[in-house]
């Protein structure tokens, strides 16, 4: 049984209720997007890529379940916590780095323990990644700056 492709279907069911396609469409490139980010820099980080991919999946689930991004990180951690411990496929020691990268992953600022960082270091990526001509948000540009060095990326523009 893959755990990844579990929480697919538990996020897949949540995005499908979501009533607004825009939210809809969004939650999914963006929710499949962290997650593959995230399981990148985790193989390259020497991380686990299952719990980051993991994390990068549940990270907003709160922001699309809800249609509502007022405390996401908070609020999408509990939903997340509930969800993992539903499946019954995880030690309590993975559900707190999964809850926790997600709890601390709108802090961009803040730098974190190392399934935080790559949270927010994909999350930022992906907001990059899905169109390259749109700006990037001030609070994004030094650690994505910082990503770009680390991965050996020019950036042009």
């Amino acid at each position: 049984m893959n755990r990844l492709e579990k929480v697919h279907e538990v996020v897949d069911r949540v995005l499908i209720k979501q009533s607004n396609a825009e939210i809809r469409r969004h939650g999914y490139v963006h929710l499949y997007g962290v997650s593959s980010h995230c399981s990148l820099l985790a193989l390259r980080r020497g991380a686990s890529a299952e719990l980051s991919a993991i994390s990068g999946m549940l990270h907003d689930i709160y922001t699309y379940k809800a249609g509502d991004s007022y405390e996401h990180a908070k609020l999408g951690s509990i939903e997340a916590r509930k969800i993992l411990n539903e499946l019954k496929l995880f030690t309590e020691e993975e559900i707190n780095i999964v809850c926790n990268a997600i709890y601390n992953h709108s802090n961009k600022n803040d730098i974190g323990g190392s399934y935080e960082e790559i949270l927010k270091d994909a999350d930022v990526l992906q907001h990059y990644s899905y169109n390259t001509g749109f700006p990037v948000a001030n609070h994004e540009n030094e650690r994505l700056a910082k990503l770009f060095k680390e991965l050996g990326i020019e950036k042009v523009r």
